[in-house]
């Protein structure tokens, strides 16, 4: 698949150790787990071959940040750390889909949007 960053930062948080460990605060298990995620991601096929694998626990966001949009998050590492990569689905124009019903279109999202890597509790 073929990830959309959502802005300079995220890109680096996600593509370098050294960005991902400062994120989170040293903690190389977390920068570690991170790029394996979005080594994941970028080896898929679809966005379905992300949402079947359980220790990711695709979901999708109620709420973000005051958005109308449909935001899902995986966990960057287990469901016991507080930090979620938050994504969307993207159209081969990578445009949002408004809305989105996942089931519908899993088979088809071949490009997702990395809005942000974030601790979920803050």
């Amino acid at each position: 698949m073929e990830i959309v960053y959502s802005n300079n930062k995220v890109y680096s948080q996600c593509t370098s150790f050294k960005a991902a460990k400062k994120l989170f605060g040293g903690q190389e298990s977390l920068a570690i787990s991170l790029l394996a995620r979005i080594n994941a991601i970028e080896n898929a096929l679809n966005i379905k071959d992300i949402i079947v694998q359980k220790p990711f626990r695709f979901h999708q966001l109620n709420y973000f940040k005051g958005s109308s949009e449909t935001y899902f998050a995986i966990d960057v590492k287990t469901i016991r750390e507080p930090w979620r990569l938050i994504l969307r689905p993207l159209d081969n124009d990578k445009q949002p889909f408004i809305p989105c019903h996942i089931d519908e279109v899993a088979e088809i999202v071949e490009i997702v949007e990395i809005r942000e890597v974030s601790n979920h509790y803050e």
